[in-house]
C-alpha cells in the first residue's frame, strides 16, 4: 500500500507536539478525526506509532522513524509541489540560499551575465534551517556549512577558511594576535547547536554577538564573519589549530534543472572551483 502523505502530515504534526488537541489546532481538523487518521495510519503500516496513556503521548520506536523519515517525505513533496508550479508559469528564476559571511553576489553576477533571462536571487539561511529550506525547494541551491544532514542531499565542495574566536572587547584574550585551543580551555562555550535542556537555541549571528558582548562565553566562528561584522564590543582573534570551517553547495537529490547546473559550475569556479565532491550538479 502506498504511504499517504496527508496522514504523515497529521502524524508528524501530532509526535512534534505530542499531543493531539494542540496538533489538531494546527492542521485545522477536528480532534476526532485526527485519531482516526493516525490509527488509520498504524493500519496501514502495521505497526503502533503513539502510545497514549495517563503521561500523556509518547512515541513509539516505530514512531520515531516515520517522524525522522516523515519530516524528509514531507519536505520532498512540498519542493516538488514548488517546482512544478513554477515551470507551470515558465518561471527561470533561482533562489539561492546562503549561511552567514558567505559572499554571494560574485557568482550572482556570473550568473546573470551567463544567463541574463533568468533571475537569480539570494536569501539567508540558518544552521538549523538549511537543509530544510533545500528539500522543501524553498531555495533551489545554497551554500552551507558543515555539519550538513546530508539525507536527500547532494553536495559539492566550494572552500575551507580559518575560525576565529569571537571574544567580549573586555575578555582577558581580546587583542592577542592569535590563539591556541589550549588557551581558551575552562572558558565557558557558547551553546547554540546542542544546547542544554531548557537553553533556547541560538539561530543567527546576531543573537550570537548579543549573547557574547552581554556573557563571558566564547566560541568559534568563520573568518569570513569577522570581516563582515564589526562591533566595538567584540573582539575577534585567530585560532591557529581549530578546524577550519567548510562551505559547501547544496541541493535536493533528484534535482538537475539547467539553471541549478549552471548555477553549480559558476559558482564553483567563482570560489576556486573545488568541485566534485558527494557528485556535481547534473
Amino acid at each position: 500500500m502506498d504511504l499517504d502523505l496527508r496522514k504523515v502530515r497529521y502524524f508528524t504534526a501530532v509526535a512534534e507536539l505530542l499531543h493531539f488537541g494542540r496538533a489538531a489546532e494546527r492542521l485545522h481538523i477536528a480532534q476526532p478525526v485526527l485519531s482516526r487518521q493516525i490509527r488509520a495510519l498504524e493500519k496501514d503500516l502495521g505497526a503502533e506509532l503513539l502510545v497514549r496513556d495517563s503521561h500523556g503521548v509518547r512515541l513509539t520506536d516505530a514512531g520515531q522513524q516515520l517522524l525522522d523519515d516523515g519530516r524528509q517525505l514531507l519536505a520532498s513533496a512540498d519542493g516538488a509541489r514548488r517546482r512544478v508550479l513554477r515551470a507551470a508559469h515558465g518561471s527561470r528564476r533561482l533562489l539561492v540560499g546562503f549561511r552567514a559571511g558567505v559572499v554571494v553576489a560574485p557568482a550572482l553576477r556570473a550568473f546573470a551575465e551567463a544567463h541574463p533571462d533568468a533571475q537569480g536571487n539570494a536569501r539567508r539561511v540558518e544552521w538549523d534551517d538549511q537543509e530544510r529550506l533545500v528539500l522543501d525547494g524553498t531555495v533551489d541551491i545554497a551554500y552551507v556549512r558543515r555539519p550538513v544532514r546530508e539525507e536527500g542531499i547532494r553536495l559539492r565542495p566550494l572552500y575551507r577558511e580559518p575560525r576565529v574566536a569571537m571574544l567580549r572587547e573586555d575578555h582577558r584574550l581580546a587583542g592577542k594576535k592569535e590563539l591556541s585551543l589550549a588557551d581558551l580551555d575552562g572558558e565557558r562555550w557558547l551553546r547554540y547547536s546542542d544546547p542544554r535542556p531548557g537553553d533556547l537555541p541560538i539561530r543567527t549571528i546576531e543573537e550570537k554577538f548579543e549573547c557574547i558582548a552581554a556573557g563571558s562565553a566564547v566560541t568559534l566562528v568563520p573568518r569570513s564573519i569577522a570581516e563582515q561584522y564589526s562591533r566595538p564590543d567584540i573582539s575577534y582573534v585567530p585560532v591557529t589549530d581549530a578546524e577550519p570551517d567548510e562551505v559547501l553547495l547544496a541541493w535536493a537529490e533528484g534535482r538537475c534543472s539547467p539553471l541549478l547546473v549552471a548555477f553549480a559550475e559558476i559558482a564553483a569556479e567563482v570560489h576556486g572551483g573545488a568541485g566534485g565532491g558527494q557528485g556535481e550538479a547534473g
